[in-house]
């Protein structure tokens, strides 16, 4: 995802994708996409080579960003619901609530048969915490047993932030979020993109300062598989320097030319990630397209992206 730039708030799902990062990511890109042996080749040999393996997705452990579906969501919120039900999905992670209070969203998935497990909130910047204790609250109504700040790195200018001062602070707020998740009996994750990957002035990243300086019992993260490669680096090695703490992954295919994809019409080879998955400690897999409905696609084609999508890790041996 890469929409959330007020972080004094709850986010909302109409909120446009910025296209913008992902032009200043082409290049990064580009070196991730042609590292050798890393990513798979055209996705539909993806699955045949891992159709031996013995391990699986869960099912009901399969998720989906509602930011996918934002614009098919604003235009019919109970229809959309129930067509992810049919499709299998269980569970979903919200970016807002589509114009609703808690309670009326909450009253939507029930009557979908559907659970928001997680929900993207940015946390108050600076940090408030009555602020955040009203988004806690809210969450509790929705559900949820995990929420996730969503978006950090660009300063004013929109320029990606390279002061390794910020990203102590923001360290510092999360693990203020963290404790405050805690008590409200909710699990707190950070949401990755590609400029945590960024080199900072002293030669570390904010990726780096936020895992070295976030206590792992108030901070878990959410590992997005596409936009840590758009910030070349390998999810497995990510997850190797990380035990324990990847608790979620946002599932999203990278293109040839580095942009967004359908899980299996793009190069990330998901199984070989997924064969860490104890060792990282996966307890959502969440499927997103940032553009799933937006021109040149339309709202309703992020109904296709969402079937493609369960049906891919349904199907995924590794």
């Amino acid at each position: 995802m890469d929409h959330h730039r007020n972080q004094s708030g709850p986010t909302t799902a109409s909120e446009p994708v910025s296209r913008r990062g992902v032009l200043r990511a082409a290049t990064v890109s580009a070196a991730a996409v042609g590292a050798a042996g890393l990513l798979a080749g055209p996705a539909s040999a993806a699955p045949a080579g891992h159709s031996h393996g013995r391990r699986r997705v869960p099912t009901d452990r399969i998720s989906i960003q509602l930011y996918t579906l934002r614009d098919q969501l604003a235009a019919d919120l109970p229809g959309t619901l129930s067509a992810l039900r049919r499709i299998g999905y269980r569970r979903v992670e919200h970016a807002g609530f589509v114009g609703r209070t808690a309670a009326e969203f909450r009253a939507a998935l029930d009557a979908a048969g559907l659970r928001a497990t997680s929900g993207h909130v940015g946390i108050p910047q600076p940090f408030d915490a009555a602020t955040w204790e009203r988004a806690l609250a809210d969450a509790n109504v929705v559900g949820s047993k995990k929420i996730v700040h969503p978006y950090f790195g660009r300063d004013a200018q929109g320029l990606p932030i390279r002061d390794p001062a910020v990203y102590r602070a923001l360290a510092r707020d999360l693990n203020q979020a963290g404790r405050l998740a805690e008590r409200a009996g909710l699990d707190f994750g950070y949401h990755n993109h590609q400029l945590e990957f960024v080199p900072l002035t002293n030669g570390s990243t904010g990726f780096e300062i936020l895992t070295g300086q976030t206590d792992p019992l108030l901070v878990h993260f959410e590992l997005d598989l596409y936009w840590t490669w758009r910030g070349a680096h390998d999810p497995v090695d990510v997850i190797q320097a990380n035990r324990g703490r990847i608790r979620q992954v946002h599932v999203k295919d990278l293109d040839v030319e580095g942009g967004f994809a359908d899980l299996g019409d793009g190069v990330i080879d998901f199984g070989r990630i997924f064969a860490h998955e104890r060792e990282a400690g996966i307890e959502e897999y969440i499927v997103e397209r940032d553009d799933a409905g937006t021109p040149p696609r339309a709202p309703a084609d992020a109904l296709d992206t969402a079937r493609v999508g369960f049906d891919y890790l349904a199907a995924l041996r590794y």
